[in-house]
């Protein structure tokens, strides 16, 4: 079949499975470029595995470091009428070019959130790897279900305290316009916390010390963003912030759990980019289009592979990583910087919808989101005849 995009809102219902294979390999030649990186992880568990920050972390680590990675996903296959996800075809992607490689590559495809999915995990590290001495904790999802209770949480994009209004983008009617927004109930924020926050992540590290499969000395880190000013009110001090902070709350609970093994957990705040997740939040698509015309002038724009190599090789396994007062990796300082914000606002407070495409950097936003589903990449002949049927 031949394969364009169908996009609908903020996300894309379909991929190209070449153009997916393209991002891959242009991330793991980044890698490569890169030369040696020197001492790091050697048998890494990457949990959401499959796109932006999660993809870009196993690749690092497998063409980086040439580490085992077992992978844990959500995808779905592709089947003789449609295409599978984005994710799965990255994942194709990672799977063919690691084994070229020699390198250890396997996935568990389900619920990241469900026990059953844990238990899988831990069996195929127990039979191929041994122990981990990474856990990458890389997920994004609108929903969890409980494993304990059953009962399933949905997670809300509220400010907290008082109603809010600001400008956003919609990027369906290429319309620049006042949002408001209501302030979270208590019930609102708790189940966003349920599902935004580090419950999850404690407890995957809770079953794999459980089953003996932590090395000592692991480390793991849990992916988040901060923001600035600008983002604060829909971002960080809102529903989507506490599950945040909820983060640090769980980042100490393992420290203290794991003591005997050495084991250190610190959350990664990382710049705001173009993913699935951050398309559907109010005022980030404005905001990144002004961030990534800003940056890209002042030479300090960074993608998801650029900020998680520096987050290995400054961080993770540098030997000065640079820590903030809540013990979090912070690799977002070219964004949040006072100049750089202060060139934002400039611009935030001018942007209208007559003058958008012109103070923003739309194109480049609306690239990388084609680039997320495999489209809009300039070596793939997208009037190519495309089987969808792509395996692991």
């Amino acid at each position: 079949m031949i394969i364009k995009p169908k996009v609908r809102g903020f996300i894309c219902t379909n991929a190209h499975p070449a153009g997916c294979t393209a991002s891959v390999k242009e991330q793991i030649a980044y890698v490569q470029g890169q030369g040696d990186l020197g001492d790091g992880p050697k048998n890494v568990l990457v949990i959401g595995s499959s796109t932006g920050y999660g993809l870009a972390s196993r690749i690092t680590s497998a063409f980086g470091y040439g580490a085992k990675t077992l992978g844990v996903c959500f995808e779905k296959a592709p089947t003789e009428r449609k295409t599978g996800t984005a994710g799965w075809y990255n994942t194709a992607a990672f799977h063919k070019e690691a084994n070229a490689k020699g390198l250890y590559a396997d996935t568990v495809n389900g619920d990241a959130f469900s026990d059953e999915i844990k238990a899988e995990t831990i069996e195929k590290i127990k039979q191929n790897i041994g122990k981990v001495d990474l856990v990458i904790y890389s997920l994004a999802s609108p929903r969890r279900t409980d494993p304990e209770t059953g009962v399933t949480y949905k997670s809300t994009l509220k400010p907290v305290g008082q109603a809010y209004t600001t400008k956003t983008y919609d990027t369906d009617k290429d319309k620049v316009h006042d949002v408001s927004l209501e302030p979270a109930n208590d019930e609102e924020i708790l189940n966003t916390i349920k599902v935004m926050g580090g419950e999850d992540w404690e407890r995957w590290m809770d079953f794999l010390r459980d089953a003996d499969v932590l090395a000592e000395g692991c480390k793991t880190t849990a992916y988040t963003y901060i923001g600035k000013e600008l983002t604060w009110p829909i971002y960080g001090q809102a529903t989507i912030g506490k599950a945040k902070e909820d983060l640090d709350r769980a980042a100490a609970a393992i420290i203290g759990k794991n003591s005997d093994l050495f084991v250190e957990a610190n959350v990664s705040s990382l710049k705001a980019l173009v993913t699935q997740a951050s398309s559907a939040i109010p005022v980030m698509p404005l905001y990144i289009s002004l961030i990534y015309k800003v940056m890209k002038e002042e030479g300090t724009h960074e993608g998801c592979i650029e900020q998680i190599h520096g987050l290995f090789t400054q961080c993770l396994f540098g030997d000065n990583p640079t820590l903030d007062e809540a013990n979090r990796y912070r690799m977002d300082a070219k964004e949040t910087n006072d100049a750089t914000q202060a060139k934002i606002k400039v611009l935030w407070d001018q942007v209208t919808q007559e003058n958008f495409h012109e103070l923003s950097d739309y194109a480049g936003y609306h690239h990388e989101f084609l680039k997320l589903f495999g489209f809009d990449i300039e070596s793939v002949d997208y009037e190519q005849d495309m089987d969808p049927q792509v395996s692991w």
